[in-house]
């Protein structure tokens, strides 16, 4: 039973005296330049260049970022709106003091309309082929970066899972837990794994990057499906919602999935790609 419970209590930074360097800031790190290098050779297999490659990386990093945070306010943390307006925007806390964060605060959900405003914005300044087009590819590579976020926010004990009622699980000692809960942000790391793979799949081996939508919509379907049944194991990120029949998460996820299914197996194209 020994192997089944792990009591958590790492170091969440490396204090640099001047900079305190947060883990979980490494693990977005490590999903924009793994994703950049997909990207990289996704585009050199498109016959895209260098120019437009460097562009893309500035529109999704600064649109991830911006909408992950966003997001997190708007669907969980509305009250900093009004107690702690910069501290949205900006990786400091100002109410109770003064004190350097890190960008903390994250949803996926709001990361994935904010991607799909700034591939809009990247293709009408710079790309000029269809949203649809760099969708289908970008996907790829943000199915990966969900691995690392993933292993950031159990790096930081948070997004963490209930209790599991046994030895099973996991002691989110820096809690100041003493039972076991579900590692769930573990458990949607692993699965982003096979949702990147699948994707990777469908794209090097398949003809299916020419049906326009399809990788963006199996994209949308697999990623909050995970998305959807993991959240049975978490705990509510919003306490005031924690009786709900379908947590916040879950019922932000069934409309991504339903769009997902409509650009796989109902849309259809217009016009031809360039």
């Amino acid at each position: 039973m020994f192997l089944l419970h792990i009591d958590w209590d790492p170091i969440k930074f490396i204090d640099l005296g001047f900079f305190k360097l947060h883990f979980y800031s490494l693990m977005w790190i490590t999903a924009f330049i793994l994703g950049f290098q997909i990207t990289k050779r996704i585009y050199k297999n498109e016959g895209q260049s260098e120019e437009s490659l460097d562009s893309l990386f500035i529109y999704s990093v600064l649109g991830i970022m911006l909408g992950a945070r966003l997001g997190h306010v708007i669907f969980y943390q509305s009250e900093l709106i009004t107690e702690d307006f910069f501290s949205i925007f900006l990786p400091f806390k100002f109410k109770g003091g003064f004190e350097f964060t890190g960008f903390q605060g994250l949803a996926s959900h709001g990361a994935a309309i904010a991607m799909i405003i700034s591939m809009y914005l990247y293709n009408k300044k710079v790309l000029h082929k269809t949203v649809l087009w760099i969708l289908d590819r970008v996907v790829i590579p943000v199915a990966l970066g969900a691995v690392f976020v993933r292993i950031g926010n159990f790096i930081n004990s948070e997004i963490i899972g209930k209790y599991t009622g046994s030895d099973f699980g996991v002691v989110f000692k820096q809690l100041g837990e003493t039972a076991p809960r579900h590692p769930a942000q573990l458990y949607e790391a692993f699965c982003y794994i096979f949702v990147f793979l699948i994707l990777f799949y469908f794209y090097w081996k398949t003809k299916k990057s020419e049906q326009q939508g399809f990788l963006f919509g199996l994209f949308l379907v697999l990623l909050w499906t995970v998305r959807f049944f993991v959240e049975f194991v978490k705990e509510a990120q919003n306490p005031e919602r924690a009786d709900w029949l379908l947590n916040t998460g879950q019922l932000l996820s069934i409309p991504f999935v339903l769009i997902g299914l409509y650009f796989m197996f109902i849309y259809k194209p217009k016009t031809k790609l360039d």
